[in-house]
This record gives structure tokens, C-alpha cells and sequence, in this order.
């Protein structure tokens, strides 16, 4: 049974930063692309940044780069997404996701995953 545990939420002030973990488990994790999404109010869902299963290909949508890195930690079948400078439109619902067919072209498009974990809440106070 796949399960996906979001967790490292929280209420920040702007310019800290903070950590998100993605622990996963049901499934051979080395073999899956796992993604970060959020969702504010209002709003779409989004892609933050992903790391591909193998040769750990990343992708950051533009608004986060430079500020959110992610790394994978195989052993420990966990995601982290490290997010510093946070600014207050980074406030949202954030969702971990994975699957072991995206293509990398896909990497930020929430279509291209099949299992998702629950939100873990980032506000950002300015």
C-alpha cells in the first residue's frame, strides 16, 4: 500500500526558511520521481520542485529557484524540500507526490502522478 507522510509545516516569518519531508513507504521508492506541490487558497495546484528517480534530475518552477532545494535520501526512503528566503506568497498547502513513470518533461505537472500524501500547511507572515 503506497503511502506518502508530508510533514515540517509550519508558521514562519519571511526571510527563514524551513525544511519539508516527504516519507514514503509500500512501494521500491530508488525507482519513483517524487514531486512537491502546493496549493494556495483560490488558487490552482502548483509545482514547487521534483527529483527523478534516477540521476536525480530536479525541476523548480521559477518562483522558487534559487530559494527551495531538494534532495532525496534513498535510504531512508525520504524527500526534503530545504525552502529559505520564504516570502508570504509561498503561504500554502503543500503536497508530496510520486510515480515511477514521469517523464521529465512532466516533472512539474501534478497530472503526472499517481500517488499523492496529505498537505502539510507553510504560512509565510510578513
Amino acid at each position: 500500500d503506497v503511502q506518502l507522510q508530508a510533514s515540517g509545516g509550519g508558521l514562519v516569518q519571511a526571510g527563514r526558511s524551513l525544511r519539508l519531508s516527504c516519507a514514503a513507504s509500500g512501494f521500491t521508492f530508488d525507482d519513483y520521481t517524487v514531486g512537491w506541490f502546493r496549493q494556495a487558497p483560490g488558487k490552482e495546484r502548483e509545482g514547487v520542485s521534483c527529483i527523478s528517480s534516477s540521476v536525480g534530475r530536479t525541476y523548480f518552477a521559477d518562483s522558487v529557484k534559487g530559494r527551495f532545494t531538494i534532495f532525496r535520501d534513498n535510504a531512508k526512503n525520504t524527500v526534503y524540500l530545504q525552502m529559505s528566503s520564504l516570502k508570504p506568497e509561498d503561504t500554502a498547502v503543500y503536497y508530496c507526490a510520486a510515480d515511477a513513470n514521469v517523464i521529465l518533461s512532466s516533472m512539474g505537472r501534478s497530472s503526472a502522478y499517481g500517488y499523492w500524501g496529505q498537505g502539510t500547511q507553510v504560512t509565510v507572515s510578513s
